[in-house]
């Protein structure tokens, strides 16, 4: 017995562009020191692009939200450092 599968629907790249430009917004506004160093943000970079290239917008998103948690996170400990 098949399933039934869904149609795929075309990947809106102006959309993921505007997220991720957003995120890096986010980033620099709120955590500028992150961005100098971006060897904690590399791997969530790498599975933002794998997943544009699938066309996987769920995944997408995901790696987007944990990139910007990866540069929150990382500032977070940087700013105890220096305290």
């Amino acid at each position: 017995m098949t399933h039934a599968r869904e149609p795929v629907l075309p990947w809106d790249t102006d959309k993921a562009a505007q997220l991720a430009a957003d995120a890096l917004r986010y980033l620099g506004r709120n955590a500028p020191e992150v961005l100098e160093n971006t060897s904690v943000l590399e791997p969530h970079e790498e599975a933002a692009h794998q997943a544009a290239m699938c066309g996987d917008e769920v995944a997408y998103l995901e790696a987007l939200r944990a990139y910007c948690r990866a540069g929150r996170d990382e500032a977070l400990r940087i700013r105890r450092g220096a305290a």
